[in-house]
């Protein structure tokens, strides 16, 4: 089908139309026949379930293929059993030290008289007096029990409580720790009737 020509009118119409019109810019222009080089259109993105936040919003959430992180045991640290001591018996201490102790040339800093107090009185002082010596950093320390020997209803001596009872509460626990020996004192001191004790230094304790 040939094509018709534009009359003078359709030319002159034409021209006032395009006079104001600027051309596009080179790297804009598309040549027809090149529909390749047109950009692909965006994938619409699915729509998301109601009220579920997107993946990346999800803060601090694992992916499926990575396993949780599992906590790590903690070794239990088993409890320091110490020997208990015995007059005149102080495992751990040299010989050396323990002759020193038991012959009193080692210097007295503090000491706790517990002859006459009731044994319940007698224990919580003796508990104290070992913790705040310890505390002060003392060394050895005078413990006064009192001989305390009488007969028996069947005329035979025995010792007092006190005397009887004090070894047995600086092998306990809380004192244990604190104690590294106990003798008898010298005659000066109270000889029978009271314990010359040895304590830990503070960095010693067990």
């Amino acid at each position: 089908m040939a094509r018709r020509r534009a009359s003078k009118d359709e030319a002159e119409l034409f021209r006032q139309v395009v006079k104001d019109a600027k051309p596009l810019p080179q790297d804009k222009r598309l040549r027809l026949g090149r529909l390749d080089e047109l950009p692909p259109e965006p994938v619409p993105a699915p729509p998301e379930a109601e009220g579920m936040a997107p993946a990346s919003r999800k803060r601090g959430r694992v992916p499926k293929d990575e396993p949780l992180p599992q906590p790590v045991a903690q070794p239990v640290k088993a409890p320091v059993i110490l020997p208990a001591l015995k007059h005149d018996s102080a495992p751990g201490l040299d010989k050396r030290s323990q002759m020193r102790l038991k012959r009193g040339q080692v210097a007295i800093e503090a000491r706790i008289d517990l002859h006459g107090m009731t044994q319940d009185a007698a224990h919580v002082a003796l508990n104290g007096f070992i913790a705040r010596s310890q505390a002060r950093g003392l060394r050895c320390v005078l413990v006064i029990t009192g001989k305390g020997t009488r007969r028996d209803e069947f005329g035979r001596y025995e010792a007092g409580v006190l005397k009887r009872e004090v070894p047995r509460w600086l092998n306990e626990g809380g004192n244990r720790e604190k104690v590294l020996a106990f003798v008898h004192a010298q005659p000066k001191d109270g000889g029978g009737g009271a314990l010359y004790v040895l304590l830990r230094r503070v960095r010693e304790e067990a």
